[in-house]
């Protein structure tokens, strides 16, 4: 299955670069524990697992081992 990263989890003056919202398509609750691994455009792999549902719109969290770069932003994740 895949996903879309939206954005990090941030508050008012913080960002946390390895908590990241997710959009994907079908139910969530299936996901919960799942891995989550994000590929960059040079072949490196970054992996995390799902958290929680985040809101009510197909939206989950994720937590990764290392933060993702800004370059994440938008780009699509596989989740197994």
């Amino acid at each position: 299955m895949e996903g879309k990263v939206i954005s990090y989890r941030r508050g008012r003056h913080t960002q946390n670069t390895n908590q990241v919202l997710i959009r994907v398509e079908g139910e969530r609750e299936k996901l919960m524990g799942k891995e989550v691994i994000w590929t960059s455009k040079a072949g490196k792999q970054i992996k995390g697992t799902v958290s929680a549902p985040h809101g009510n719109k197909n939206v989950i969290r994720a937590i990764f081992e290392k933060g993702l770069p800004g370059q994440a932003a938008g780009t699509k994740v596989e989740i197994k």
